[in-house]
């Protein structure tokens, strides 16, 4: 399932964005490794030329070209250069260590405060004053929260698809449920419906009534139903006894379907994009999803009847999270002027409806429904759905479509930490232990605290 989910994880964030990659190396003109102090109010200015290299850009689509388009018209003094080749963690701290600096690169929120804590990229404060930008009125508070550290905001945010449940009204129907006892809120409803939609055959799963997406939907589950992952101060708080309670529902819904490891084999028997997915071939009920996954099942719109509900928090509210993807600028980038203005100019307004004019008539050619495209900021997302997202004569579609748009602004940040990505993996290794029993949820927690506070200590210096 993890894998599964990683791998549309990176296609849906491809497709999404689209760009082809970054840059061709710099030598640093500072010698300066600190992050914050070499980000002074003179380091950036509304103008910008010279030469910019930006990496980790891949696969430009519809969307991604014309956002490039756009941003290369607002820095027409500037020679942009891309370098088409994939973030890799690993591969940036060489490269920041050998001195071939990129200006600007783009990579997963969950990396910004690694990299804040290590003083390998710039606070980015100076950089949205000089250029008049306040990122709580662009951005979701949410979705900046997850490149926020130490009060700083450390990188320009893009996209926020959001989580929510796509319902299966073929198999729902079937079983007598109704779309309001799939509610995350009451377990006791929850539960009765899945044994309803559940079969089995000689003990093993064939349609599942809920597919929680236990391991690649973790922050929903945890940070949605009250949990904690991150402190106050960007430290590891796996063992929070706010986690628990999630962890217990979890392991409660995959124990009523045959048991996490039936249920595992299952899920990553799917196919997830294809022709055959799990509605198509009725192999789910309901299934956790994000925002972007009715793109995929749009081809199959003759075949499946589809609907949506809101993830409920404990108090019954409509609840998602952020995730996504952001640009950085490293500390000893050369140009971090220019870096700044063409990240802005990626997110800005003009940005957003040269992308969804152009996948707006990507998708009139193809025939497919206009899903819209959630940005990350509240004000290209309410103007591409006045302006492009219309009623597409498929009212299971449509309600789904609707859904996405009023979770949206329901979002949580997860939190930002030096250790994100220890938290990540050892979240998982924790559901897994839990939900498969060979831990109690509070040791399963309580290990993955210690392994990633290790991690947090290693890379704060203590």
């Amino acid at each position: 399932m993890e894998k599964r989910r990683m791998a549309v994880l990176a296609a849906g964030v491809a497709v999404a964005f689209g760009v082809a990659g970054v840059t061709t190396a710099c030598e640093s003109g500072s010698d300066d490794t600190t992050g914050g102090a070499g980000a002074n109010a003179s380091t950036f200015s509304s103008a910008a030329s010279g030469a910019l290299n930006a990496w980790a850009f891949d696969n430009p689509d519809d969307v991604g070209k014309a956002r490039l388009d756009y941003a290369a018209q607002q820095l027409s003094g500037v020679s942009i250069k891309m370098d088409e080749t994939t973030f890799d963690a690993q591969k940036f701290s060489t490269r920041l260590a050998g001195g071939d600096v990129p200006d600007v690169v783009q990579m997963e929120r969950e990396y910004v405060a690694t990299y804040a804590a290590q003083g390998l990229i710039m606070p980015l404060d100076q950089c949205f004053s000089a250029n008049q930008v306040d990122p709580k009125q662009r951005w979701y508070p949410n979705v900046v929260g997850d490149v926020t550290y130490k009060n700083q905001v450390w990188a320009v945010p893009q996209f926020y698809q959001p989580p929510a449940i796509i319902t299966n009204t073929t198999v729902m129907d079937a079983a007598g449920v109704k779309p309001e006892e799939l509610d995350t809120s009451k377990p006791d409803v929850l539960l009765a419906a899945i044994a309803k939609m559940y079969k089995a055959s000689g003990g093993v799963p064939t349609t599942l009534g809920f597919d929680p997406q236990a391991t690649g939907e973790r922050y929903l589950w945890m940070v949605g139903l009250g949990g904690k992952l991150v402190g106050d101060n960007g430290a590891p708080a796996l063992d929070d006894p706010a986690n628990v309670y999630p962890l217990e529902l979890l392991k409660k819904i995959t124990d009523a379907q045959g048991g996490y490891a039936k249920y595992k084999s299952f899920t990553d028997a799917f196919d997830f994009f294809g022709e055959k997915n799990q509605y198509v071939r009725n192999q789910v009920g309901a299934e956790v999803n994000y925002q972007w996954y009715p793109n995929v099942l749009s081809p199959f719109k003759d075949k499946i009847k589809i609907g949506a509900v809101p993830f409920r928090g404990r108090d019954g509210q409509p609840v998602t999270v952020a995730t996504g993807t952001s640009f950085v600028i490293p500390a000893k980038a050369k140009n971090p002027g220019a870096a700044c203005k063409w990240a802005l100019a990626l997110t800005a307004d003009g940005s957003w409806d040269a992308a969804a004019k152009a996948r707006a008539a990507t998708l009139a050619k193809d025939n497919s429904i206009n899903t819209g495209l959630f940005t990350g900021q509240p004000g290209p997302d309410k103007s591409i759905r006045q302006q492009y997202v219309k009623p597409s004569g498929n009212a299971g579609f449509d309600q789904v479509i609707s859904t996405f748009y009023d979770v949206v602004g329901t979002g949580r940040s997860v939190g930002s930490s030096p250790a994100g990505q220890q938290i990540k993996q050892e979240l998982t290794n924790a559901i897994t232990a839990a939900l498969l029993g060979q831990k109690t949820p509070q040791k399963a927690l309580a290990d993955a605290q210690k392994a990633s506070m290790a991690a947090f200590k290693t890379i704060t210096g203590g």
